[in-house]
């Protein structure tokens, strides 16, 4: 766990001014371990029938699941986003985004989804320094099993990735920060406050651009960060999509444009998974070669890319 020692009593004051509440909600959401889950969402991603419902769902329809929703803190980016979320769920933490109109379902890359993915990463910082370990995970993740099982001790930064390349130390994988883990120590800390500074090195774009071009930094540096990247197999995605239905963790719709386009597909794929649950029995399982739907509006939303 973190050392507070190095952080000055302005730092820490400067802190819980930003992040009002934070660290008395914190301990309320972590499990035995200190490990937090967390997501974000808008207004768009979180009224009724949208991306939030679908993300709680999975959790109850998953494989001995449920109990991780104990262990979410959602975080909302506008007031309307904070009120669907306290409608529907015991942890939620208002993280107010002011500098741009967040509330919509904003394109990649527009001023307004820039302002959310950095305030994102800021707050997840602040997790780290108060002692806490995370699980990121975008709202647009289906969670089906555990996905603590496939995340190893060894790993400060545990990441998934749009393509995997077999090898799960090997920073020439593409990482897709939707869905990430960091383990809580003073190196962490630093490195999240790195990935943050290191935006202004580089043109407007979103987090995890700008972590793709500093990982070989952080992990050859005295920081000497230890990375692990994420299978695809056990943590699909709709970029490298398998198909296969037996051992995945979650299923990302990645590789999508379109709010209407996600929920679309992953509503199927919601539908697929009840379908698996309620008809084959344990043992078949293993075996059993039940497949998805193809996400054919996200494939098509992408169109030559």
């Amino acid at each position: 766990m973190i050392s507070h020692a190095n952080l000055s009593s302005a730092e820490k004051d400067m802190q819980e001014e930003r992040f009002p509440g934070l660290a008395e909600l914190l301990p309320k959401v972590a499990t035995d371990d200190g490990t937090v889950i967390v997501t974000s969402v808008n207004e768009a991603w979180a009224a009724p029938g949208s991306l939030l419902d679908l993300f709680r769902e999975s959790f109850k329809n998953g494989e001995g699941i449920a109990h991780l929703l104990n262990h979410t803190l959602i975080v909302a980016v506008d007031p309307g986003a904070m009120s669907h979320c306290e409608a529907a769920h015991p942890h939620c933490y208002l993280l107010e985004v002011t500098s741009a109109n967040v509330s919509s379902a904003n394109g990649f890359f527009t001023e307004s989804y820039l302002e959310l993915v950095w305030a994102k990463l800021s707050l997840q910082q602040r997790v780290l320094q108060l002692g806490y370990n995370y699980l990121f995970t975008d709202v647009d993740v289906m969670w089906l099993r555990n996905p603590f099982r496939h995340i190893s001790l060894y790993a400060d930064m545990a990441v998934s990735t749009d393509r995997f390349n077999g090898d799960a130390e090997a920073l020439t994988n593409p990482p897709n920060t939707g869905f990430y883990y960091v383990k809580s120590t003073n190196r962490t800390v630093e490195m999240l406050r790195r990935w943050r500074v290191a935006r202004s090195r580089f043109p407007p774009t979103h987090d995890q651009a700008v972590f793709n071009e500093i990982k070989a930094e952080l992990a050859a540096g005295e920081l000497h960060i230890k990375f692990m990247f994420l299978d695809t197999a056990l943590f699909d995605g709709f970029c490298q999509f398998h198909g296969k239905m037996d051992t995945v963790c979650t299923m990302h719709a990645n590789c999508c444009i379109g709010l209407e386009n996600k929920v679309h597909d992953l509503r199927n794929m919601a539908a697929d998974w009840k379908n698996y649950t309620s008809q084959v029995t344990p043992l078949e399982k293993g075996s059993h070669e039940s497949r998805w739907s193809f996400p054919a509006k996200c494939e098509a939303s992408m169109g030559h890319r």
